[in-house]
């Protein structure tokens, strides 16, 4: 299971509309223990099972078979020349909207394609097919992130073709997204400045492991209490080499620059396939 957060191991991730695999979760969790304790001081050692792995280790085994085919999928996308980026976000930063708009302005240039991850509903695909994308909805039910198998599943639905761009919108979450690989070339965090200025310092392992941070919503500065300079500061405090854009994907502000390091990646993509061959 996710030791992080609590969430099923094997999240029961459904295609929506494409059917849904059966996931067995039954778990025997019955512990019974049947000590006699006779006060006759007749002291006799009874043996106990050895201890159960510790939550460390399991997680540890988690991660290791998740990166295991987060590597597969790497190789799945660099064999195609895919650039593949994985948006990481608590709700409500406007992971959507950036994609919706992404598509109607670069849709005519690039072959953009979507992973949808929620626990349920099919809104944002409905949203992303309307703004002229194919996509696929992943829902997770209980589970709080997407794993690499469930984008293998996706992205055998979704088909993307030769030099395509995937971009993989993970369920809201600043916490296990940013521990589990999918095999995207980069995780793209998002933070809106109606969040705290402080969230960077906060949740350090997203901030960590994204190679862009985009600072979303910035036409509400004036009516918010948000200290851009802070926010900057303390992700760069944690990993001074993220790029960071300041944009706002309702008004479209700042989003030349979100679309110039697209451009950037995709020529990448396809030299790290024909450095691999």
């Amino acid at each position: 299971m996710c030791m992080t957060c609590g969430c099923g191991e094997g999240a029961p991730a459904t295609l929506v509309d494409l059917g849904s695999a059966d996931h067995d979760h039954g778990h025997d969790h019955d512990h019974h223990h049947d000590h006699d304790h006779h006060h006759d001081h007749d002291h006799h050692h009874h043996a106990h099972p050895p201890p159960r792995p510790s939550i460390i280790q399991l997680e540890a085994r988690v991660l290791a078979k998740n990166d295991a085919l987060a590597a597969r999928n790497r190789a799945w996308f660099a064999g195609r020349e895919i650039l593949a980026l994985n948006l990481v976000s608590a709700p409500g930063a406007g992971k959507t909207t950036l994609l919706e708009r992404t598509i109607r302005e670069l849709g005519a240039e690039l072959s953009l394609h979507v992973i949808e991850g929620d626990q349920a509903t099919s809104r944002d695909a409905q949203r992303i097919e309307a703004a002229g994308a194919p996509v696929v909805q992943l829902n997770t039910g209980a589970g709080c992130h997407l794993e690499a198998d469930m984008v293998a599943r996706a992205l055998d639905e979704l088909g993307p073709p030769l030099g395509a761009v995937v971009i993989i919108e993970n369920v809201g979450n600043l916490v296990c997204p940013a521990l589990f690989d999918l095999g995207e070339r980069s995780k793209v965090a998002i933070l809106s400045v109606t969040e705290g200025d402080d969230k960077p310092a906060k949740y350090p392992h997203l901030f960590r492991a994204a190679e862009v941070l985009i600072l979303n919503k910035i036409d509400l500065l004036p009516h918010v209490d948000f200290d851009v300079a802070e926010a900057i500061a303390h992700a760069r405090a944690i990993n001074p080499t993220i790029t960071v854009m300041q944009v706002s994907a309702r008004s479209g502000e700042g989003l030349s620059t979100w679309y110039d390091w697209i451009r950037r990646q995709v020529p990448l993509a396809r030299g790290r396939a024909l450095a691999a061959l």
